[in-house]
Parts: C-alpha cells; sequence; structure tokens
C-alpha cells in the first residue's frame, strides 16, 4: 500500500475549491489526478494545463470518467444543492468521495448521501478548510486539556468580501466584474447561496466538535438579504446550549479578506469556558489565552501541524492506507451534527422564532 498511488478525480468545478484541492493531490506523492469531469469543458482547461492533466483524463459524460479513471476517490466540488445526487450516482462503484463544504443544502440531502455511501462501502469525508487552521487546531488542543475549564461558549464570525471578488488560490476580482456576474452564479441562487449556506456551517460543525459533540436545544437566526439581492449577505444565529449562549455570525461584504488582512471585526473564535478564554483568528500565528491564574490574555504561539493532519488530502489518504477511522470535523457524525444546526437556523430565520433541531 505505501507504493500505490490513490487516484483522484475532480467532479464538477462549480466550487472555486476545486483548485486547491487539486494542488494537494499533485504535490502528493501518494497521490495522482487520474481525471476530470465538467459537463463544460472550457471550466477544466485551466486546471489541467496546471496541473500536467492530459487530454484523454478530461470528460463530459460522469460515467465515462468513472470508468475510465478507475478512481479511488472522488473530489466533489459541485454546487451545494447537487450534492446528494451525484453521490448517489458515484457510491455504488464504491469510490471514497471528499465533498467540498457545505454538506448538504438540508439535513434530507445530508442523510441520502451517507446512505448511499453505506450501501456502496466508501468513505465519505466533508472537508471543512477551517478545520486545517493552526489557530483552531492549537484552540481545540487547549480546550480538551481543560485550559480554560468546561467549554461553556463558542462565538464565531466569519466571511469575505463576497464569493465573486476572488477566483481559485484567491486570485482577487474587481468589484466591478464581480457585480457583473453575480446573475448567473449560483452563489446568489437561493437554495445554494447566501452567507449562512457560505459561513454558518464551519461555525456549526467546529462548535460541535468543540463541544466533543453536545448539540444546541434550540437555534435562533436572523439573515439580512440587501435590496436587489436573492440570498442573505448576512447573518446571526444564537444557539442555546446547556452551558450557555452561543453566537455564529456570517458575512459577505467584510472589509477586506481575512487570508489577506483581518477585518473587524476579525474572522475567527472567541471560546468561553469556566476557568478561562480562548481568542483563535484565522491565518494568525498566534492564540491568545486567558485563564483565572493569568487574566492578562498571552500569546500563545500555533501548534505546528505535521503530516497527515495538515489537510484534507493528506487526512484522507492517510484513512486510506491505515482504515483508521474519519474522525474530527470531517467525519459524518459531526458535519450531519453541523448540519442540524444549520437547517434550524434556516428555519428559524424564516420563521422568525426559535427552532429545535432535527433528530
Amino acid at each position: 500500500m505505501a507504493n500505490r498511488k490513490w487516484r483522484f478525480i475532480a467532479v464538477d468545478f462549480d466550487h472555486l475549491h476545486i483548485g486547491d484541492l487539486l494542488r494537494l493531490v499533485s504535490e502528493h506523492p501518494g497521490a495522482e489526478i487520474a481525471g476530470m469531469y465538467d459537463a463544460d469543458p472550457q471550466r477544466m482547461a485551466e486546471a489541467a494545463e496546471r496541473f500536467g492533466v492530459p487530454p484523454d483524463r478530461l470528460f463530459t459524460n460522469l460515467e465515462i470518467c468513472l470508468a475510465s479513471a478507475a478512481a479511488d476517490v472522488a473530489l466533489l466540488c459541485s454546487r451545494p444543492s447537487r450534492h446528494a445526487e451525484y453521490v448517489e450516482q458515484m457510491a455504488s462503484c464504491g469510490i471514497s468521495i471528499h465533498v467540498e463544504k457545505p454538506f448538504a443544502t438540508s439535513l434530507e440531502e445530508a442523510d441520502r448521501m451517507i446512505r448511499a455511501m453505506q450501501a456502496g462501502g466508501g468513505a465519505l469525508v466533508v472537508n471543512w478548510p477551517l478545520a486545517w487552521y493552526p489557530p483552531h487546531v492549537t484552540a481545540k488542543r487547549l480546550v480538551d486539556s481543560g485550559a480554560i475549564g468546561a467549554l461553556e461558549q463558542v462565538h464565531y464570525y466569519d466571511g469575505n468580501r463576497g464569493p465573486l471578488r476572488h477566483l481559485a488560490d484567491k486570485v482577487e476580482v474587481a468589484e466591478a466584474d464581480a457585480a457583473a456576474r453575480m446573475s448567473d452564479s449560483w452563489w446568489y441562487t437561493p437554495g445554494d447561496g447566501g452567507s449562512m449556506r457560505d459561513y454558518l456551517g464551519y461555525g456549526a460543525t467546529l462548535a460541535t466538535w468543540f463541544f466533543n459533540g453536545e448539540l444546541p436545544s434550540e437555534v435562533t437566526s436572523v439573515a439580512l438579504t440587501p435590496g436587489g439581492r436573492s440570498v442573505d449577505e448576512q447573518s446571526v444565529t444564537v444557539a442555546r446550549y446547556r452551558s450557555g449562549l452561543s453566537v455564529f455570525q456570517t458575512r459577505w461584504g467584510t472589509f477586506t479578506d481575512p487570508w489577506v488582512l483581518q477585518p473587524q471585526p476579525k474572522c475567527g473564535f472567541t471560546l468561553v469556558g469556566s476557568a478561562g478564554t480562548i481568542s483563535s483568528w484565522d491565518y494568525e500565528p498566534v492564540i491568545h489565552l486567558q485563564t483565572k491564574e493569568q487574566p492578562r490574555a498571552t500569546e500563545i504561539p500555533v501548534d505546528t501541524l505535521l503530516p497527515p493532519f495538515r489537510n484534507s488530502i493528506e487526512y484522507l489518504v492517510a484513512h486510506l492506507e491505515s482504515g483508521a477511522p474519519v474522525t474530527g470535523p470531517l467525519s459524518v457524525e459531526i458535519s450531519r451534527a453541523g448540519q442540524q444546526i444549520t437547517d434550524a437556523a434556516q428555519r428559524s430565520s424564516v420563521s422568525r422564532r426559535p427552532e429545535s433541531l432535527a433528530p
């Protein structure tokens, strides 16, 4: 197993994270790009050139791609509302499927995916890129070690200037050009797009990870859809846990993109425990720890992540080679819990009242 290369295919180029994932596959010594599928060949052209994928590995028919590529893993980067149909189509091949966030657009669709994969026998993982950020991994380690006592609250704020303000690998797009693309983009289509669908899954899923699987009893959410828009660009969700209230905020239209310069409010997490607090901001080299013994916040350098815990491709290859169970935010269990919270928030934003989580 150590000498084989795991064969990955890219399925659908709707989500621009496909470029990041293909780069990780191309850099992994135990993986290779065995094929690419998209109904529109033009959408594959740039990635094919960048990663040296020959024409005989490019497909506009998914069934032919699956039959020809003999793939071990499919990188699914379609619009979220197509996740379930794609998984159901591919699962019977016994292939493992790496789904780019969000998990699904509803709990019902997520459960369809889970059932299909159980029947097919492959692994199902959901990639939440924030789960690989060193500050958040460091924060989780400190929470688990008891550094802030029992975790009571998770406060989350995240977003960017807008999903059309950048291309794959964070290439910037002018504001006017981004606005011109809105009418043709699934990001601005109800049922698929909106800041809540884009970012709440991160906060809800990682909060479940921080809380070691505990779920809130109810969720209350408000979403703001600016005039002329068809989807929300801001949302605030309050989740009631046994220990207190946690708050998850999403935003399209931050002052700056956090991977370039942190906006205000900063993007990331504040974790409140019975004996201390942690602030963990996206991309930053330190986190801040406050305890009863040391009330003045102390800077803690973030952990240096080592293989196979630096990104989802490393992690999935290690799982395939060892057979070890998938754990953490990528796991079906934690991702499904995040979907329960997100579903309840979507319902609450419409009903304008607290909503319980579906079982």
